[in-house]
């Protein structure tokens, strides 16, 4: 089943890097759970030799994730942040890096308390503002980190423009596309030189698995990659290889319902005289409606974050959600909300968050993929 050099999209995330096993004709990856490979003889072995290092379900898993996002090589590993990790594996002591001001939470206290204490140097601006990145490249920047649509207020950053700014300075370009999916955004296509995922989310799915994985284009990336995967360990087990496997063939077929829910509920959201902000990409209040159109041209995923009057006022709500499931995370098949500031965002500083427009009153909502008539249902209950 030789995947066609002119396939689409939705087929190339069913098919790519998948071929029938050769042993069973099996048309499913199998999930090769073992810790090592018997060699033929002394030097001799058939490309597998223990399976930090190389797994057949994993191998195939990257293979398919570089194809979905267009790079040249994919790695997986065992969590979003430990894929951003590798990312920063690359820094020496006196780089410096220019950050989206409303990254993840995650990605700050790795940068902020881990990476500080190796000499490593951090800027986070507003990206979404091309001059703020501009003034804020040294001679010293190595790497431009961003995130977009950002998590949780949801402002967007030109990826094509930041990519020209940064390697006119000879500085790497990598994007946490985890919000977007590639269904949505194709940072590569855009200039990109790395991208990474949470692949715990829209490409799994299914809120069963933790994942993540980068994306590379250039030669020395992957070959960093490759080393780093190996020599800290932090890969991808073949079970869970095997269900993001099973949630990328469905990913395009996903996020067509996960955009129209979001469009939907953020339209009500809108309207509902008990919110005084909602905030989506799809919506024309947005500040960078135009910019999502043009660089989200497919739809504009499931992430809606919306502001009541006040933090009391966000509590009531966020208690009487029957439907909607109050938990951390997003990206799977049902519909979760979450607190930020007191979730997702609790290790960054209050006013930073401030700085961010990151409230105490603010809700985000990963819209799922259930009956949109249900989830309106809920809110309206929940907000009255």
């Amino acid at each position: 089943m030789k995947l066609p050099k002119t396939a689409r999209f939705s087929t190339v995330c069913i098919h790519a890097g998948q071929e029938p096993d050769p042993s069973t004709g099996a048309i499913i990856t199998p999930i090769y759970q073992t810790s090592t490979y018997v060699q033929e003889e002394l030097g001799k072995h058939k490309g597998y030799e223990y399976a930090r290092t190389q797994n057949p379900t994993r191998t195939v898993l990257e293979a398919n994730l570089a194809a979905i996002e267009g790079g040249k090589a994919a790695f997986a590993f065992a969590s979003g942040m430990s894929a951003t990790n590798a990312i920063a594996s690359r820094l020496s002591a006196g780089d410096h890096v220019v950050v989206t001001d409303n990254t993840y939470g995650g990605t700050f206290r790795l940068f902020d308390k881990v990476m500080t204490r190796y000499g490593i140097k951090f800027s986070y601006v507003d990206t979404s503002d091309l001059r703020a990145v501009k003034s804020a490249i040294t001679p010293e920047t190595k790497l431009v980190f961003i995130e977009t649509p950002t998590n949780p207020v949801l402002r967007l950053t030109d990826i094509a423009a930041v990519a020209d700014l940064a390697h006119a300075r000879g500085a790497i370009l990598a994007v946490d596309n985890t919000f977007a999916s590639p269904c949505l955004q194709r940072p590569l296509a855009l200039g990109a030189d790395l991208v990474m995922h949470s692949t715990t989310k829209y490409l799994s799915g299914h809120s069963d698995t933790i994942g993540g994985c980068v994306v590379a284009v250039r030669d020395e990336d992957i070959e960093w990659l490759k080393f780093i995967q190996n020599s800290a360990g932090a890969i991808l087990s073949p079970f869970d290889s095997w269900l993001v496997l099973r949630g990328t063939k469905t990913v395009a077929l996903r996020m067509v319902q996960h955009s129209a829910n979001g469009q939907a509920l953020a339209e009500f959201l809108e309207r509902h005289p008990k919110v005084t902000r909602a905030i989506y990409p799809g919506l024309p209040s947005h500040p960078q409606h135009v910019l999502a159109r043009r660089q989200m041209p497919n739809g504009f995923g499931g992430m809606l974050s919306f502001e009541v009057e006040s933090f009391e006022k966000a509590r009531e709500v966020l208690n009487r959600f029957k439907l909607m499931a109050l938990a951390e995370s997003l990206g799977g098949v049902e519909t979760l909300v979450c607190h930020p500031a007191t979730m997702t965002h609790a290790s960054v500083p209050p006013e930073r968050r401030e700085a961010i427009g990151l409230s105490d009153s603010l809700i985000r909502i990963s819209a799922g993929i259930e009956d949109i008539e249900d989830l309106k249902s809920d809110l309206e209950q929940a907000l009255g």
